[in-house]
Parts: C-alpha cells; structure tokens; sequence
C-alpha cells in the first residue's frame, strides 16, 4: 500500500485585488511557502485575476497553484475554489453554486451564519447543496460560530475546511485545510484538490487570531474600502 501524503492548503486569503486587501500575490506565495503550506488559494472579493496570477506563479515557490473567488451572492458570500472564471456577483446562492460546479470548482460557504461579514444564513444553508463550510475561520471573535458552522457540517455530511481568511502576509496560514492523498507531491494538481474537497476527505487545524487584532481588522475593514471605493470613483473620472 502507497504511503499517504498529507497537504497543507489555506483556501480562503485575500491580495491587494480585493478591496480590503493588502499584499500582492508574490508576496502572500511567499509567506505561504515560508510557513509550510502546499497551496494557498487566493479568494478575492468578486476578483479573480490576482489568483490566476498566483495560481500561475505558484510552482515556482515550491506550491500547488489553485485559483478561485470569494463571490458575492444574493444570499450571502461563497468560495469558489478551482475555478478560472468569475460568476456573475448577485446572483440567488443555489445558482452560483450551480455555475461553481460547472466551472469545475467547489462551492464552500466561508464564516456562516455571521451575518455582519456577509455569512449565510441557516435557512439558505438549508435550502442550497453545497460542498463544503469553513468550520474554522481564524478570524471571529469567538469559538462560537466556528462550532456552530463545524456541527452543521457534521450534521449534512458536507466537507469541514479552514482558512485564515487572511488580509494582509501576516496571518497566511493561521488556520488551513488538510488533505491526504495516495500518491507523491509532485503529482498532486489543482483538480486532485478540489476533488478531495468534494469528497470530504478534509482535517481543519488553526489558531483564532488575537481579539485586539480582529477588532482593529473590523475597524479597520471600513475604512480601507471607502478608500479603495475612492480610488476607484476617481480613476473613473480621469
């Protein structure tokens, strides 16, 4: 029997494409590849062109390159992991999951239930199939919804994943995803990936970040996108 190889991959990070964003892609590859990940899969908010990038430029930090997007729904936000495409923001959840999937990807629900950071709601969750939920998302303020997302998860037999949902080089790799696999890591792809994922075949591990330092994230979230909506009302103008 083949010895297993277990894969380190942060699924829900954000560049300097997203605007509450910091780093380019090189530098969050980087950090990556210093803190022991395989992959890290750049979710910007309603953007894809950096993690294309990324995904790109990743085998040449030693890292498994997989795109995706942190879309914007009707019904709340939704990893889209594997994909190369952009679905159209707005959109009802069932059908961006839908168009997900036929891109390829996987569609998991990051920080559910907390309704002040776009999660989705129980009674969506409910009504929608999805492939996975992020059980553990370094960022909230308390164990709680962490719990409540990882119990939900057992419950529908959906995949459990973690992510740092990292803004800024700094907190890459606080809570990420392991993946097992029967073969070597040079042969392990984007696709492999995603499969696992659908599959189940996941083990979340993380460290919540510091209360201090989320409570300045969230002061500091507002802020920095009325400055990028500003930025980007005034290159509209030249």
């Amino acid at each position: 029997m083949a010895d297993t190889v277990t894969v380190r991959v942060d699924p829900h990070v954000h560049s300097a494409a997203s605007y509450d964003g910091r780093d380019p892609p090189e530098l969050l590859l980087e950090q990556a590849a210093d803190v022991g990940l395989d992959a890290v899969v750049l979710t910007d908010h309603d953007r894809i062109e950096a993690s294309l990038r990324a995904a790109d430029l990743a085998a040449g930090y030693g890292l498994i390159g997989i795109p995706g997007a942190e879309i914007s729904t009707a019904h709340g936000h939704l990893l889209g992991i594997g994909i190369e495409e952009l679905p159209d923001p707005g959109r009802p959840m069932d059908e961006t999951v839908a168009t997900v999937r036929d891109l390829g990807g996987v569609a998991v629900v990051p920080h559910p239930f907390q309704r002040t950071r776009h999660g989705a709601r129980r009674r969506v969750l409910d009504a929608v199939e999805v492939d996975g939920i992020e059980t553990y998302n370094a960022w909230l303020f308390t164990g709680y919804r962490n719990l409540r997302a990882r119990a939900f998860a057992h419950r529908n037999g959906l995949s459990s994943l973690a992510g740092s949902d990292a803004h800024s080089v700094t907190t890459v790799g606080r809570a990420f995803t392991e993946l097992e696999f029967d073969r070597g890591r040079s042969r392990i792809r984007a696709e492999d990936v995603v499969e696992a994922i659908r599959n189940g075949t996941t083990a979340v591990h993380g460290r919540r970040a510091p209360i201090h330092r989320c409570a300045g994230h969230y002061a500091k979230g507002a802020g920095r996108k009325a400055a990028w909506t500003a930025r980007a009302a005034a290159m509209a103008i030249l």
